[in-house]
């Protein structure tokens, strides 16, 4: 079936870019534009690897971090973080985030993170089903 992410972010114009640069490499991939969007999504489709925003409009994203960590385990988050605000990501890691990419965002760098982000979901997948 392959990567399947679900990309987070409140700024429309971000998340339709990343969600086209995804689907022209043929991810597929599913946008959500606030926390508890992303969170009902997840409770409803599996996903491998969640591409969240830390600075979102009512439910923060080390909020819905939490929140997917507690539900969804083996779903790997990868944390967008802006101005310079490495403290967050560090942050979120420490809570079970896979990794963080500052934005903005090289596309590259991130679509790098999110194929080892899936690889290591699968891993612990097949850990888990030994």
């Amino acid at each position: 079936m392959g990567l399947r992410v679900l990309a987070v972010d409140d700024e429309a114009d971000f998340i339709e870019t990343l969600v086209k640069r995804f689907t022209y490499r043929q991810i597929s991939v599913t946008a959500a534009s606030n926390g508890p969007e992303a969170l009902a999504l997840l409770d409803r489709e599996a996903f491998d690897v969640v591409i969240l925003d830390m600075r979102m409009p009512g439910m923060d994203g080390l909020t819905v971090l939490q929140e997917i960590k507690k539900r969804h385990p083996l779903v790997e988050v990868i944390i967008l973080t802006g101005h310079a605000s490495v403290e967050a990501g560090s942050q979120g890691m420490s809570l079970g985030a896979y990794d963080y990419v500052l934005k903005p965002v090289d596309f590259g760098e991130l679509l790098e993170k999110a194929n080892k982000a899936y690889e290591r979901k699968k891993l612990n997948e097949s850990r888990n089903n030994s």
